[in-house]
């Protein structure tokens, strides 16, 4: 072929490195979409196509918080932080309401007769006697849950649960974490694709089978998402070339990476009313249970033993366990209200996400790569294959719209 740049030959040669490099771009942007989306699967089994992460989002979910678990946040250490005294300052109106609450639910539903003839003087004083003891009991019991925290709390579960339930979410974490990084593998597809298709422009000019496009299409595809991979997280420490100093680009972001993951984790995963209300509802409720019965029983031994108290002989043993039993269920059923009122002090307290960013931001370079690159290393091959394949349709394409 003459080179002659006014000729239509000349000038479909020189096209070359820009159709590569927009196939570097295209396969890149398209292998990235393919892992995060379609949420769900599009298509009729086997044949379809559902996104990488939340194809797999039980697994991806377990990756997003295994950093968070292993060295992020230590559970016990942030309830340890909880002071009991001010729970109890906390929930100081809230308890005197309660308290009276299931006081009269228990009398008018298990000695109505009684109950009702009691001068006001007797009740009066079995709601002190109650109001009195009931802040120690809360005291003891927020004792007893930082005592047996790992057991009403597994931070793991409780995050794997959330995300499980919520592809999204996943989605979201590792896009907001990566974000400049897919932007870069987006970008650095047509960079990359240009450079190749200089190379590919000079050998085809003297060496044209059919095939050549398709096959350098296929490199192009796969070298681009290669490199771009290899340029995110490698070198994982700065390296100095003269003046110039670099660093894999996400490994360079530590302190930006480590605020938008703080971010998003205390807000929407680990959230203080979440974590409550896993202590209640979740796995470690049955636990939980065991601690509310203890604590509420005593108050009812206490109140029912109390030498002011006249019930103490109108009441048989039996008539007491049901008392007590009834007690701790509406215990149960109301300490959900009643916690909310500790939350500013707990939110506060906890500073999950102060404490995720500063922990995240000191990680070491290898502990922080650990975050993102599981995402790319599950599927590693297989988005370079798409890219790969997807270059050479691309170069088919080119030689037989542009060549034949």
């Amino acid at each position: 072929m003459a080179f002659d740049l006014t000729s239509i030959e000349s000038l479909i040669l020189l096209s070359i490195p820009i159709t590569s490099g927009i196939v570097g771009w295209g396969t890149n942007v398209l292998a990235l979409k393919m892992t995060f989306y379609p949420i769900e699967f599009v298509g009729i089994r086997p044949l379809g196509w559902q996104g990488i992460i939340p194809s797999k989002v039980k697994k991806m979910a377990e990756k997003a918080v295994d950093l968070l678990t292993a060295k992020l946040m230590k559970i016990e250490e942030q309830f340890d932080l909880i002071d009991p005294e001010v729970i109890v300052k906390e929930m100081e109106s809230g308890l005197k309401d309660t308290s009276r609450k299931i006081i009269e639910e228990v009398m008018v539903s298990q000695i109505p007769d009684i109950w009702e003839r009691a001068p006001e003087t007797l009740r009066q004083t079995v709601y002190h006697t109650v109001e009195e003891e009931f802040p120690h009991t809360v005291r003891d019991m927020m004792n007893d849950i930082k005592i047996n925290i790992n057991e009403l709390v597994d931070l793991k579960k409780l995050a794997v649960s959330i995300l499980t339930n919520n592809k999204l979410l996943v989605n979201q974490i590792f896009l907001a974490c990566g974000e400049k990084e897919f932007k870069f593998i987006e970008k650095s597809g047509f960079y990359f694709g240009f450079i190749f298709g200089l190379i590919q422009m000079v050998v085809f000019y003297f060496f044209q089978p059919w095939w050549f496009l398709p096959l350098f299409g296929f490199f192009i595809g796969y070298a681009t998402n290669w490199l771009a991979l290899k340029l995110i997280f490698e070198p994982r420490n700065p390296i100095k070339i003269g003046p110039f100093s670099y660093q894999g680009l996400f490994l360079k972001r530590q302190q930006e990476v480590a605020r938008e993951y703080s971010n998003i984790i205390s807000a929407k995963v680990v959230t203080t009313s979440g974590l409550f209300e896993f202590m209640v509802r979740g796995p470690g409720s049955i636990k939980m249970a065991e601690i509310i019965k203890n604590n509420i029983e005593k108050i009812v031994d206490q109140t029912a033993n109390s030498s002011s108290i006249l019930i103490k002989w109108m009441v048989n043993q039996e008539k007491l366990d049901i008392i007590k039993n009834i007690a701790i269920f509406r215990f149960k059923q109301e300490l959900p209200i009643s916690l909310k009122q500790v939350f500013h002090y707990a939110e506060e307290t906890l500073n999950i996400r102060n404490t995720l960013r500063e922990k995240m931001s000191a990680l070491t370079p290898v502990e922080f790569e650990g975050f993102l690159r599981p995402i790319f290393q599950e599927d590693e091959l297989t988005l370079i294959l798409v890219g790969a394949f997807l270059g050479c349709l691309a170069g088919f394409a080119q030689y037989f719209l542009i060549f034949s």
